[in-house]
């Protein structure tokens, strides 16, 4: 075949030439990116993630304020239920305040010095310790034990003991307690 005669063939049949010739440009791109279809489908799984997650941040996102409001708000009380362990005066009057609402006798009332366990790690809260000997009937130490439960302080007891400190059946009994505050050093 000579170059007139391709000439007259391709002048006789465009269309088709015109389909072979894109059909062959269009398998050369399709080989030669053929390659990167793994790479490609790759990077929108990453990018559709990403989007699901930007969807997902702007869909919590619009209750940010009323979840800080809330946390700010649980934050503050639970720095006001929270003793010191340098105010002694102020903690110890929280004993004398149960005893008297309670009517009960406070023996002994001591704050221990709290020691961390070695290699712990410092936090932000510590239990302070305390000895507490209280006398009185069995409702009123009861009533102590529910206020020291239920009361503004954070309280963990770790040892209880109650004894009859009389010699009839209806003496006054003594608690013995050794608890935590919750408090900050």
């Amino acid at each position: 075949m000579t170059t007139p005669d391709l000439n007259a063939f391709v002048k006789k049949n465009p269309v088709g030439v015109g389909c072979i010739a894109l059909a062959l440009v269009l398998g050369v791109v399709g080989f030669y990116r053929s390659d990167r279809v793994g790479e490609t489908s790759q990077r929108l799984d990453e990018r559709s993630a990403e989007g699901e997650r930007l969807a997902l941040n702007l869909k919590y996102g619009a209750q940010l304020p009323e979840q800080l409001a809330a946390l700010t708000a649980s934050s503050q009380e639970i720095s006001s239920r929270l003793v010191h362990a340098d105010e002694l005066a102020q903690n110890l009057q929280y004993f004398y305040k149960l005893e008297a609402d309670t009517a009960t006798k406070l023996i002994d009332l001591r704050q221990v010095q709290a020691t961390p366990p070695k290699g712990a790690k410092k936090t932000a809260f510590i239990g302070i310790p305390y000895i507490v000997n209280v006398q009185g009937d069995y409702a009123q130490l009861v009533d102590f034990l529910r206020r020291l439960e239920n009361g503004p302080r954070y309280c963990r007891v770790m040892t209880v003991a109650m004894n009859g400190g009389g010699t009839t059946r209806n003496g006054p009994l003594k608690l013995n307690l050794t608890l935590e505050l919750l408090g900050q050093p």
